[in-house]
């Protein structure tokens, strides 16, 4: 009940404010390029890290990107950069 609360306030004050939801929400932002490329938002920490597998964690819940060849080319705190063949990316509660 609260968290449903929470979430409508931050969605109010996002829509007064004119700010993206995404950073209100914390919800994370995935830009692909192709199969070649993914630069990946709001992320909370690299869970696993393969060369055929990324589990990224999130606000509420994982993110898990299936390929191979990948390459890690940028990690910050928020943000990360990978390259490789990507076939696959899953939002997992």
């Amino acid at each position: 009940m609260i968290n449903k609360w929470r979430r409508q306030m931050k969605q109010w004050v996002g829509k007064q404010f004119n700010l993206p939801e995404d950073v209100i929400l914390e919800l994370p932002r995935i830009t692909m390029i192709g199969q070649i490329h993914a630069y990946i938002e709001n992320h909370q920490g690299l869970i696993t890290f393969t060369e055929k597998e990324i589990v990224l964690k999130m606000h509420n819940g994982f993110i898990k990107i299936k390929g191979e060849n990948f390459v890690l080319k940028t990690m910050l705190k928020e943000e990360i950069i990978v390259e490789g063949k990507i076939f696959d990316v899953q939002y997992i509660d």
